[in-house]
């Protein structure tokens, strides 16, 4: 008589000799978009989904200096963005500084200020990608959305606000997603300051015409970067503060990306210390869902400058 078929949840397991947690990657990824689905029907949202550490993702051992994307290379969202908070620094009008209605900020080059300022932030070569797709149009990308960027530099700094860079405007930026819905911008990898998991902050527009108004905001987020990375970086000169940071943290007691463990805001990662990294990361935006202008402040703040 034939064995009956080994299910988990209803679905056949590739592997039926072996235990759940031994299934394969993908058998993984599914099981969690289907948990990430359930939750969003009870209103739970990304908050209930709890992931098992991986390789890139919290503070464990880190692997090779050169770090590679997934096997398929692919940056597409499986699911909506967490809306996350802006932080204090955000600069995008909503308590204070307003970087957005300075003429220059739709730039794809974000290292050096623009204006009225002349610095230039310095540190190991980073390009962004972010991929926007338009989930209540069926997940296609978001062709015309406009999408800020801005994240501390080597010191740990935010330009605008903190001691020693607020004459600054570098490492923020907008950039219009094209007919794939991608934006990149060319930057250089950020600091880790004390309390927090090393990000970038973004905001997504329905349109270059909308970013002098935060109150037209989207989707506001966070990337969370691979462990493996930022300790390649932080060997690095200029980046000596990060290093002891970086000791105390993991992705799971992240104020922000705690919730899941980085598992919707963790980038992908290709490059090494020497010719630069690219970052990339599917970012799902649904616009019948609420979020942008009202997510909470706070975010936590870079220690003083030195």
């Amino acid at each position: 008589m034939r064995r009956p078929e080994r299910t988990y949840e209803g679905r056949p397991l590739p592997r039926p000799h072996d235990e759940i947690v031994d299934q394969g990657l993908g058998f993984d990824v599914a099981t969690l978009l289907d948990r990430r689905r359930a939750l969003r029907v009870l209103g739970l949202g990304a908050a209930g989904v709890v992931l098992t550490a991986c390789s890139t993702g919290s503070g464990g051992s880190s692997s090779p200096a050169t770090t590679t994307a997934t096997a398929s290379g692919s940056s597409a969202s499986a699911g909506e963005i967490p809306e996350e908070t802006a932080g204090p620094f955000p600069g995008d009008g909503s308590n204070g500084p307003d970087v957005l209605e300075q003429s220059g900020i739709v730039r794809g080059d974000i290292r050096s200020s623009f204006g009225d300022s002349s610095g230039t932030a310095r540190g190991v070569p980073m390009t962004l990608e972010l991929t926007v797709s338009d989930l209540a149009g069926g997940g296609v990308p978001f062709e015309g959305v406009a999408v800020y960027v801005w994240h501390c530099d080597r010191e740990g700094r935010y330009s605008m606000y903190s001691d020693g860079a607020e004459d600054q405007n570098y490492l923020r930026g907008v950039q219009v997603a094209g007919a794939d819905g991608r934006v990149r911008f060319t930057s250089i990898v950020p600091a880790c300051y004390s309390g927090r998991w090393p990000h970038i902050h973004f905001e997504v527009y329905p349109g270059q015409d909308s970013i002098a108004d935060v109150a037209n905001v989207i989707a506001t987020s966070q990337v969370a970067l691979p462990r493996n990375m930022c300790d390649a970086v932080y060997a690095e000169p200029g980046y000596e503060q990060s290093v002891a940071n970086l000791a105390g943290l993991s992705l799971r007691g992240d104020t922000v990306f705690g919730d899941d463990g980085g598992a919707s805001q963790l980038a992908t990662v290709t490059g090494d210390v020497g010719r630069g990294y690219v970052v990339r990361l599917g970012v799902g935006v649904d616009t019948t869902t609420e979020g942008g202008a009202g997510s909470p402040p706070g975010g936590g703040a870079p220690p003083p400058s030195r």
